[in-house]
């Protein structure tokens, strides 16, 4: 049997598989535990800051989200704009249309009082004409002679 740096001719892996052999089972358990003691503290830290570091991930993801929400409304801000534009612009012409209604309102209003009075003036004209014709009439009857009766 040769150790791994014996010049007995053999093959090196035949020296490592016979020093396999003879490796105790405790100290391969040592040997693990002394590994698991040795990485086990910075594996941990490793899983703690990468679990940290996906918290933030995900804390930056909901931030990056909440920015395009925000963007998005600044960019329908715009929009917004035109409709109260549009609607300022039907409202305008609305009140004027309101305008021109009571306008229109009051000439007709005034139209149909001074018809009224012409009309009311053209029956009091006919009435006086009448009432004239009449005292006319009278009057020519008791200007024309009576015939004188006789008795």
């Amino acid at each position: 049997m040769g150790f791994l740096g014996s010049s007995d001719g053999s093959s090196p892996d035949e020296g490592v598989v016979e020093d396999v052999s003879l490796i105790d089972e405790k100290a391969v358990e040592q040997l693990a535990e002394g590994l698991i003691s040795h990485y086990l503290p910075d594996l941990q830290r490793s899983k703690s800051a990468l679990k940290e570091l996906t918290q933030n991930q995900e804390v930056l993801l909901e931030t990056i989200e909440q920015e395009i929400s925000k963007f998005k409304e600044c960019n329908s801000i715009p929009e917004i704009n035109a409709l109260f534009s549009e609607a300022k612009h039907y409202h305008n012409k609305l009140v004027n249309i309101r305008n021109e209604m009571m306008m229109l309102h009051e000439k007709s209003s005034k139209l149909k009082k001074r018809a009224l009075k012409l009309q009311q003036k053209r029956q009091k004209e006919e009435l006086e004409r009448e009432q004239q014709r009449e005292r006319e009439l009278e009057r020519e009857k008791q200007l024309t002679a009576k015939p004188a009766r006789r008795t």
